[in-house]
């Protein structure tokens, strides 16, 4: 994230923490996520407190110059500035980013990367290896997941339901977490608690904590699973129920930061079972032996092939 994004957020923060109903917990979650978030919201206050005197002293209207303007850099538990007024105030001072537009960006990881995304709303989202998540500043509510897998956690409001778009496929939460994986043209979906409701405008098919959907084109699979298996890849576990293994080797790539593929022969085949990312990484040659496979090592990665 770059330091005008982190700027953006702070002024976001001092905005909203004007709010009666200010969502503390995540203020406190986003501010300790970073050492460098706490000066920075010190001058986002600084300059809403800056052009509201500003404001008052040139008669910039009279609810403005009669409001009381009262602000603590370290907040305590109370507002400093009506949040109208400083949503005012930022737009007087042109900072785009209180546009009403969508404000899109993206958060990408590597492969063998994880990465834990706070999101204004209380809510996070844990980003698998060779993942990518497609974010809006201006709504913490929505996102949409280009590539890879994620598993999010949902701080549920039923007023304002947290949106997910994977593929062509919507997903909505009803107080959640969940794992969202896209793989080619297959899409999955699993429940660990709460419930999320796949396709709202169609289908509406209901998962409940322990049930999953693997999705491809029209078509809409429901399966049962192990609660503690979803996410499981967070502890370099992978669980399956008959995947592909070209799926499974799209995990690994993701997972071990080493290139995987499965060869065509084995386009037909599945795979039941767990792996440990750990051993898969140091002795290969198990791979082989788990999957009934071969597996060719090279320099550039690995290919799982028919054994001969």
């Amino acid at each position: 994230m770059t330091d005008a994004h982190i700027d953006d957020e702070a002024l976001g923060w001092a905005i909203r923490m004007a709010e009666p109903d200010a969502d503390w917990d995540a203020f406190l979650a986003w501010l300790e996520a970073d050492t460098t978030r706490s000066g920075r919201y010190d001058r986002a206050v600084a300059m809403l407190n800056d052009a509201a005197v500003a404001a008052a002293a040139a008669g910039a209207g009279a609810a403005m110059a009669t409001a009381p303007v009262e602000f603590v850099a370290r907040p305590a538990r109370r507002p400093w500035i009506g949040g109208a007024i400083a949503a005012t105030l930022a737009g007087a001072i042109g900072l785009g980013v209180w546009t009403q537009a969508p404000q899109p960006y993206a958060i990408a990881t590597a492969a063998g990367e994880q990465r834990t995304v706070l999101l204004g709303d209380g809510s996070s989202i844990v980003l698998a290896g060779a993942s990518t998540v497609r974010l809006d500043r201006r709504n913490a509510r929505v996102a949409t997941v280009e590539r890879g897998e994620m598993l999010f956690r949902v701080r549920h409001d039923a007023a304002r339901p947290f949106a997910v778009q994977v593929g062509a496929l919507r997903l909505v939460d009803l107080g959640t977490v969940f794992d969202v994986k896209t793989a080619g043209t297959r899409i999955h979906v699993a429940v660990a608690e709460g419930a999320v409701l796949v396709d709202p405008d169609g289908a509406a098919l209901r998962l409940d904590p322990g049930q999953a959907v693997f999705a491809d084109g029209a078509t809409r699979v429901r399966r049962i699973v192990a609660t503690a298996d979803v996410g499981s890849w967070r502890e370099g576990r992978l669980a399956y129920d008959d995947a592909p293994l070209s799926e499974v080797a799209a995990d690994l790539s993701r997972e071990t930061g080493r290139r995987v593929v499965a060869a065509p022969g084995l386009t037909a085949r599945t795979f039941r079972g767990t792996l440990d990312v750990e051993t898969v990484r140091t002795r290969p040659a198990l791979l082989g032996t788990l999957l009934d496979v071969t597996v060719r090592q090279d320099a550039e990665g690995w290919t799982l092939e028919p054994r001969g």
